[in-house]
């Protein structure tokens, strides 16, 4: 089991940047593919990005393709994700999310584990 803890959130003016950090602890991070996801008020929780075990395979959604970049350092326990060009749109609660199977995927009911989330404002 591992547990997540976000934490880079803040309110930021468009066309800015931010990086959200997602340590890890308990079971090393490396053992899992690891996704970014949000939740803007009102709205189901959406797909942000996700990457493999060993950092190899990226999968972004449509929406922050070009803009959002996510990594991670298995040494380190931490996975994070750096958003530039920001938008009003990307306000949300974002989620750090761990999946066990060995599958690159946008699905919220693949992740076993959860982080608490950190809110993203941003405003024009």
């Amino acid at each position: 089991q591992v547990q997540l803890v976000e934490s880079g959130g803040e309110l930021v003016q468009a066309g800015g940047s931010l990086r959200l950090s997602c340590a890890a602890s308990g079971r090393t991070v490396s053992s899992y593919v690891m996704g970014w996801f949000r939740q803007a008020p009102g709205k189901k929780r959406e797909f942000v990005a996700a990457i493999r075990r060993n950092g190899t395979t990226t999968y972004y959604a449509d929406s922050v393709k070009g803009r959002f970049t996510i990594s991670r350092d298995n040494a380190k326990n931490t996975v994070d994700l750096r958003m530039n060009s920001l938008k009003p749109e990307d306000t949300a609660i974002y989620y750090c999310a761990a999946n066990s199977r060995d599958i690159l995927s946008g699905i919220v009911n693949r992740y076993d584990y959860w982080g608490q989330g950190t809110q993203v404002t941003v405003s024009s």
